[in-house]
């Protein structure tokens, strides 16, 4: 789900890709801020884009 709150999908986009409800989404991405420390879904997305960039070459 962290991906999709990087993609900037609102928890009710979140809900209709998954199939879920909307109060079901918002409760997930309440407990993804929680067990992150995070208090925005801004510092979800650059966690994950930070995940998908590869490490700069050592030379």
């Amino acid at each position: 789900m962290a991906h999709l709150i990087a993609q900037g999908l609102s928890n009710r986009k979140i809900a209709e890709r998954l199939v879920i409800s909307k109060r079901t989404a918002d409760a997930h991405v309440d407990h993804i801020l929680t067990k992150l420390g995070f208090n925005s879904r801004t510092q979800v997305a650059a966690m994950i884009g930070a995940l998908r960039t590869p490490p700069p070459d050592n030379p």
